[in-house]
Parts: structure tokens; C-alpha cells; sequence
């Protein structure tokens, strides 16, 4: 049996470890933080990324920490509804889509490697420092923790300043920039619209963008949930490319307070929440490879992709899945890194641009230039519903999650995603 390093306990390494063990792997996680701590704030996980999380034994686990998917409502920055879909299994999906606080999720992922890997299946303080790789293995030299190790196969999972993709590919280590600030923000308030909606709010061209969605219920005893909101600002400096930067949401507050929605007062949200972090958009340029001999990479270290659409973790949970299946199916391991990656680079390189062009949320985009930013009668006076519905199949195939109800009828209007329009549309807000 072959023994498997992975190099770093984010929640694509800790899934990394449970998919392997489900294959008969041992595997030993290397964390460089001395412990881990519930950091970040909400993610979304979609049906494909729920399914993920089934086979893995912890759906019911999952449930109990975070909030289900109900339905997902576009609106323009004065709150005019653009477009609404139903989430998960409401749309016809086997799987839920859910809310989750990043950290919490993680902590879940921990706490089943220990319970099903053993307590010295992670080790901590181990910052790798550098590896060298020959036919028969992998030497790896860690600052602190363990000292020399030697492994089977390494598998870096650490992140979008990967140290495993900065010796592999040392031209990959430059981030891309999108001249875009992200402020993200939770605030422990009542449910509204029924306690599953996730709202994507605002002009990006005058006002910048807005989501917001629960992530836990009754986190005070008294029914509230905790709300996840994200804002996206052009034109704002680099600036530590770090979640953990704390700010007041002052700044930014005052922006949304057109919104007029009959649910929900958004600049009162923002104003009473009760963290906020200020960070980059950031991710880095597809790479050509992640396999080297016996050495590949997984997740963020992979293949970073800005947060938008709501497939980060979720592609990291589907990397886990693939490469423990390939080394379980294939004897020679560099034979089984090599298809693993050719299961999963290329579809994942075309999200990463796409997700840098917007994503779905280029919609409000659309509407903010068809209608000059003016209010409207109705929205089918601005864009048809039809080429809207097109717009989201389209996305969501790419995704890698077919909508149900996708008739796939090719032809009927332009693609938003195609290879060229991704690029020139990135291309355009490149200020690195």
C-alpha cells in the first residue's frame, strides 16, 4: 500500500484523506499553522459538492452545521428582481445545495480524519520547506514537526501560496490581480425570505456587487441565523492577500442603501455586522500542468479561482474524489497522478477563466447596460427570460452540474462562455 503525504489541512487536503482512506489509503496530513482554527467565513456548496460530501459519509453531520438552499434571486443595485432559480433539490437535483461557514465545514472534515484515520493522522507546525523526488519516492524536509519524512507520493494541497506549486512551476508564484476589493462580512439577524435565499445585489458598473446568504441557524438561541454577505469594489488598491485583515464596514455601508427590497434593509445589515475582513480577488493563471513524477497538486494549489458561482471547495472536493480513485485503480502512481490530472485540469483551467469574466453574475452586468441603470417596467422589456434561462444552463454545465430541466437546445442564443469571450472579458479588467 502505498503511503501518501498531503500537504496541507484546508478542506480539500482533509477530504483529500477521507476519499483515500474510503480506498484503503493511510494517508498523513502536514499542516504549517500550529492549530487549527476555524477561520473564514461562508462558502457554498453545491449539489455536486453535497454529493461529494454523501459519499463521504457526513451528509447528516453537514446538515446539522450549515443552511439549506432554497432558491437564488438576481437584482439590479435600486432591488428590481432580474432573475430567481431554485437551488438544489427544489429545482429537481438529487442533492441539497448548502450555506456553510467555511471554518465550521473544515472542523467537520477534521473531525472525521481523526475519528476514522487515527489522532497522529494530521500533524501540525510542519511547514514544508522543500522535496526532492527520485524513482522510488519523495523526500520531504519540513521546518519544525517532523523534520524528514519520506512518502510514496506527495499531493500539495496548501493553498493559493501553495510552497508545493512554488518549487514545482517557481513562474506559476505571481497571483493575478483583478482590481477588484472583496469585503466579507457576517451579521446575526432574523431569517428573511424563508431562511434559504441567496440574494446577488447591485450594479457592478456604479454601485459593485453584493451577495448575501445564511450560513447557520438559531446561532443565538433566539432564531436568528448568521448571514454571510459578500461586497465586490472596482478600482480599489492591492491589499494583503489575506482573509484575516479586519475592517469596519463604514466604508461601504452607505453604498447599497438605494436598494429598496421588502425584506430586507441591506445597508442596515452591513452596518450591524459583526465581523467584517477586507481581502484581494485574487487567483492564479491556469497552469499547463500539476503532475510531476510522483508529486501533483489539488485545489486552490491547483487551480485558485475567484469566489464567484460558488465552486472553489466544491472543485476541491471533486479533485479528492478523482485522485483517490486513480491511485486506487492504476498500480504505477505516476501513471495514476497523470490521469487523475487529465480527468480534471482542463475543465477546471475553463471555470477558473470564466469565474475571472464574472461567472453568473455577468447577468447583472447585462441588465445594468441594456437599461442604462435606469429602473425598468419589466424586466422582459430589457432581456428575455429565455436568453437569461440560456445564460445560467450554460454556466451551470460548465460547472459540471447540468441543470435538470436543461434541454440543451444548442443554436438558440450566443454563448456567454465560450474560451474566447472568457478571455477577452478577463483580459479587459487585468490591471496587473
Amino acid at each position: 500500500m502505498l503511503d501518501i503525504a498531503i500537504i496541507g489541512a484546508g478542506p480539500g487536503g482533509l477530504a483529500t484523506a477521507l476519499r483515500l482512506h474510503q480506498q484503503g489509503f493511510n494517508p498523513k496530513i502536514y499542516e504549517a499553522a500550529p492549530e487549527l482554527k476555524p477561520l473564514g467565513v461562508g462558502i457554498d456548496i453545491k449539489v455536486y459538492g453535497t454529493k461529494e460530501v454523501t459519499e463521504m459519509g457526513l451528509l447528516e453531520e453537514f446538515q446539522k452545521i450549515s443552511v439549506e438552499a432554497l432558491d437564488s434571486v438576481f437584482y439590479t443595485g435600486h432591488g428590481q428582481e432580474i432573475f430567481a432559480e431554485n437551488c438544489g433539490k427544489h429545482i429537481g437535483y438529487d442533492h441539497e445545495q448548502r450555506f456553510v461557514h467555511r471554518g465550521t465545514f473544515q472542523m467537520m472534515l477534521r473531525d472525521a480524519v481523526l475519528e476514522r484515520l487515527g489522532p497522529d493522522a494530521i500533524t501540525l507546525g510542519a511547514r514544508l520547506k522543500g522535496f526532492e523526488q527520485d524513482d522510488s519516492g519523495v523526500t520531504m524536509q519540513f521546518e519544525g514537526g517532523p523534520g524528514t519524512v519520506r512518502a510514496d507520493v506527495m499531493i500539495g494541497v496548501d493553498g493559493i501560496h501553495s510552497a508545493v506549486r512554488k518549487q514545482l512551476v517557481p513562474d506559476s508564484t505571481r497571483t493575478h490581480y483583478s482590481g477588484v476589493a472583496m469585503w466579507r462580512g457576517v451579521t446575526v439577524m432574523p431569517p428573511f425570505a424563508g431562511g434559504g435565499r441567496i440574494l446577488h445585489i447591485g450594479d457592478p458598473i456604479r454601485q459593485g456587487s453584493l451577495i448575501v446568504y445564511p450560513i447557520a441557524n438559531d446561532e443565538d438561541g433566539q432564531g436568528n441565523q448568521l448571514v454571510n454577505w459578500v461586497c465586490e469594489q472596482q478600482g480599489k488598491p492591492k491589499g494583503l492577500e489575506d482573509w484575516n485583515v479586519r475592517v469596519q464596514p463604514d466604508e461601504i455601508a452607505h453604498v447599497f442603501d438605494e436598494v429598496k427590497l421588502d425584506f430586507l434593509n441591506v445597508g442596515e445589515m452591513i452596518r450591524n455586522a459583526r465581523e467584517v475582513y477586507i481581502y484581494p480577488l485574487i487567483d492564479n493563471d491556469p497552469l499547463a500542468r500539476w503532475s510531476f513524477g510522483r508529486v501533483t497538486l489539488l485545489g486552490d494549489a491547483a487551480h485558485a479561482m475567484y469566489p464567484r458561482g460558488g465552486n472553489g471547495v466544491c472543485q476541491a472536493l471533486v479533485d479528492a474524489r478523482a485522485i483517490a480513485e486513480k491511485l486506487a485503480e492504476i498500480p504505477d502512481p505516476v501513471a495514476a497522478l497523470q490521469a487523475y490530472e487529465t480527468a480534471r485540469r482542463e475543465m477546471v483551467n475553463r471555470l477558473v477563466i470564466a469565474n475571472r469574466g464574472e461567472g453568473p453574475e455577468v447577468i447583472r452586468r447585462l441588465v445594468e447596460e441594456k437599461s442604462n441603470g435606469q429602473p425598468f417596467d419589466h424586466i422582459d422589456n430589457v432581456i428575455p427570460r429565455a436568453e437569461v434561462e440560456a445564460l445560467f444552463m450554460e454556466y451551470h454545465r460548465m460547472a459540471g452540474m447540468k441543470r435538470p430541466d436543461d434541454a440543451q437546445k444548442d443554436g438558440a442564443f450566443k454563448p456567454v462562455f465560450t474560451e474566447d469571450t472568457m478571455r477577452k472579458t478577463a483580459a479587459a479588467a487585468d490591471i496587473r
